[in-house]
């Protein structure tokens, strides 16, 4: 069958799109799904999204790691879906819709894409690094001399050695200013660095407030493919009202034979 798809990509962040509303698109064969995602065999993609009906939101985001399996919540994927329905006509400037994780409020203007993410209200705060959930599972690790650091090589062996058969993605970080935090990240299912990741961010954010590296509730994060922003509310150490904003931009559209 040709498969019609649209790509886009959030600060670098690439991701195969696919209007699924009719229910034909084959979601148990994930070598078709990995296929797709390959740069040298494929389209090429960090991830592949479906695009759903769902009953009482404007939509259903169904994600996809580049392996071919279903994942966790993506933000930059989300932050992508929510541009795409917006291209298809599913609504104006603000809508809702339905993930893995639950219920997402989001928002478009001019390409810029404002999600709102879930609630954190656990942080584990280590000697040397901090792990928490914002969609997906992830390590925050601060390092020296980011630019120059093995993010592949030390990102691969604590995604294995800590996490185990499950994984976790591994966010490397460098402080800039009292607001900013460059970021880095090795994400599993990719099993790769990758120019951004939207969870990520949003794990990095809260773990500088959390361990009191910055007070301020809305930072910036300048990644390998841009510059993202995650504001939040927090009280008794529970994150609320989290968002994750920054750009979300349509590349090209095709027809694939799968």
């Amino acid at each position: 069958m040709d498969l019609e798809f649209y790509k886009y990509q959030g600060t670098g962040n690439d991701f195969i799109m696919v209007d699924n509303r009719s229910k034909t698109f084959p979601k148990n064969k994930t070598d078709i799904i990995a296929k797709l995602c390959n740069r040298n065999f494929g389209i090429g993609a960090d991830g592949l999204i479906l695009l759903e009906e769902d009953i009482d939101t404007d939509f259903k985001m169904v994600y996809y790691n580049s392996d071919g399996n279903e994942s966790t919540m993506c933000g930059n994927g989300g932050r992508c879906i929510v541009a795409f329905a917006h291209k298809l006509g599913l609504f104006e400037t603000n809508t809702t819709f339905i993930a893995i994780d639950g219920l997402h409020h989001a928002s478009i203007a001019n390409n810029i894409v404002s999600l709102q993410m879930i609630d954190v209200n656990n942080v584990k705060i280590f000697d040397n690094y901090v792990f928490t959930n914002t969609g997906s599972p992830h390590h925050v690790q601060l390092v020296n001399d980011l630019s120059e650091y093995d993010v592949f090589s030390n990102g691969r062996k604590i995604r294995n050695e800590i996490y185990g058969t499950e994984g976790s993605n591994v966010n490397f970080v460098e402080q800039v200013n009292s607001n900013t935090f460059r970021v880095r990240t090795y994400e599993r299912g990719v099993e790769d660095e990758t120019l951004a990741c939207g969870t990520g961010v949003t794990a990095v954010a809260i773990a500088m407030h959390a361990t009191k590296k910055t007070d301020n509730a809305s930072i910036t994060l300048p990644v390998e493919g841009g510059e993202l922003e995650v504001s939040f509310e927090e009280k008794n150490s529970t994150y609320t009202n989290v968002f994750l904003t920054g750009p979300a931009t349509f590349v090209f559209e095709g027809k694939i034979n799968i």
